[in-house]
């Protein structure tokens, strides 16, 4: 009788080993759930919501620990990925972005792609603080100019419960043009569909799952409140391209533009799975598959973005403490400097306060007739009250110097309309006014420019200040880049705080400078 239960058993089993999805490792179903975060720029502290009716408070890093390791309590295989730019700000900036590694490293990431911000202390900083990293950091098209030697690594696998997830990481060409130039002159940044075809020819065989990091398309605009104005509203439109022009690629994680997917746009050809998160570490990304480990294919998912209610979720013990260890080494971040009488805000396609004051004291500081500064450069909001030096280097926390120059009214003709583009924000001015109309095409938005309430003509010739990455044609504004440079006065930082440290109270210049006659 044994010898014939035998067979009967193991026919059972086999049965059921073949028709039920039993869901655990290396098994036919498994669950995974994937994490991310884009743009994150330093922003370490919850700020004000005051956007939103629901919440109070919004991000911080600490926080959204808490929040990451609340999921990985609930889902057996979690991975987490950044999409690029964790430098900017002053503790960034103070350490060289070694801060911003050491954070991520105890937040677990599991990979980083490659963003514009991680230039801002030029290649070979990054080069060398990229070493500090436990996790891969990626740049699959990144090379040496004029070489095949790569600057970063192209892909990686990794390994958990069973399952394999190659993860490529490529910055767009585009974002180049929001880095100072001369701070990624030794880099050549390639076609992005061909690194990445070469990437997912080279593991696509050897994973269950491939995940790209991208960095680029339209670069996002710098306003608190971004997510709630339509008009800012940016597209991810290079990333369903890259999308559609490579295959094997199952999950797409974007940067740069910080275009929140409330949930996961499908690419209708390729099926790959796209979403990007606001930046700013307002929101964790959020992703969940279930695969069929048998075919290779994605049989449900769940995505969304969940907001880092900074009063519903407790700062995560560990990295609150090397925060708290980071400024008490930089105390000097910390001390006043100055006082404003009101609170200050940047706004992207529109005049702001911190942007006139900004542009005024380049002009004053430089003795030129005019001055600008790019709305993108201008990173936070200003408080009311009490200023500590961490507040102005948060608000600029970029280490160009203020280049002059001479400028005539056609070349300042070009600039202008370039900036009424609205494509990387409306630049910030001083010394001149304009009259505008954003309701009518673009190239016939400019109405006028008046210096000392005289008609500016196509002859005329004006001292001009700027930061050297407008100065060098940054940020698109390619005009600047044509026009020789006179003079070099120093770090706008060090500008900037000089001009903080001597002020009394400080109040936001008149506004009035830049019309918009359809408003």
């Amino acid at each position: 009788m044994k010898l014939k239960i035998v067979p009967i058993l193991c026919l059972v089993i086999f049965f059921l080993m073949n028709i039920l999805p039993l869901g655990a490792k290396g098994q036919p179903e498994q669950k995974v759930t994937l994490l991310f975060t884009n743009d994150v720029e330093s922003a370490y502290d919850p700020i004000p919501a005051f956007w939103l009716k629901d919440i109070d408070r919004i991000g911080g890093i600490a926080e959204m620990t808490t929040l990451i390791n609340e999921i990985r309590n609930k889902s057996e295989t979690t991975f987490l990925f950044d999409a690029g730019d964790i430098f900017t700000g002053a503790l960034a900036k103070r350490t060289e972005g070694a801060l911003a590694f050491d954070l991520m490293t105890l937040m677990q990431y599991d990979a980083l792609g490659i963003g514009n911000h991680e230039f801002e202390y030029g290649v070979d900083i990054f080069a060398w603080q990229k070493n500090r990293a436990p996790f891969p950091v990626l740049g699959a098209n990144m090379f040496y100019k004029g070489t095949d030697h790569p600057f970063a690594q192209a892909h990686t696998i990794i390994e958990r419960n069973g399952l394999r997830i190659g993860v490529i990481g490529i910055m767009g060409r585009d974002a180049v043009s929001a880095i100072i130039p001369s701070y990624i002159a030794p880099l050549d940044i390639r076609d992005e569909a061909l690194a990445v075809q070469k990437s997912v020819d080279a593991i696509r065989d050897d994973v269950d799952l491939v995940v790209l990091l991208t960095h680029q398309g339209k670069t996002a605009p710098m306003q608190t409140d971004a997510e709630s104005d339509p008009r800012l509203q940016r597209d991810i439109d290079a990333d369903i391209r890259l999308a559609g022009a490579v295959k094997g690629v199952d999950v797409l994680f974007a940067g740069h533009a910080d275009a929140g997917t409330l949930e996961p746009v499908v690419h209708p050809e390729t099926g790959t799975l796209i979403m990007q998160t606001y930046g700013q570490g307002t929101h964790l990304g959020f992703l969940e598959l279930t695969l069929n480990q048998k075919n290779g294919q994605i049989t449900q998912y769940e995505g969304k973005l969940i907001p880092v209610d900074a009063d519903l979720y407790k700062p995560d013990v560990k990295v609150l403490a090397e925060l708290t260890k980071a400024r008490a080494k930089h105390a000097d971040l910390f001390e006043k400097i100055g006082i404003t009488t009101q609170y200050m805000s940047r706004r992207y396609i529109e005049e702001s306060d911190i942007g006139n004051l900004f542009a005024d004291e380049l002009k004053r500081a430089a003795e030129t007739n005019i001055a600008f500064i790019h709305a993108g450069s201008l990173r936070k909001d200003m408080p009311e009250g009490d200023l500590n030096l961490a507040n102005v280097l948060d608000v600029y926390p970029f280490v160009d110097d203020v280049l002059t120059f001479q400028v005539t009214g056609n070349q300042l003709k070009g600039i202008i309309q370039q900036s009424l583009t609205f494509e990387r924000g409306l630049l910030q001015i001083s010394g001149f006014e304009i009259i505008y109309n954003s309701a009518k095409p673009i190239g016939e938005r400019l109405i006028s420019m008046r210096y000392n309430g005289k008609e500016i003509e196509p002859s005329d010739v004006f001292t001009a200040a700027a930061p050297s990455f407008l100065a060098e044609g940054g940020d698109l504004y390619l005009t600047f880049a044509d026009i020789k440079k006179t003079g070099n006065i120093g770090k706008v930082s060090d500008i900037l705080l000089s001009f903080f440290k001597k002020s009394g109270p400080l109040a936001p210049p008149p506004q009035g400078r830049q019309r918009d006659l359809s408003k």
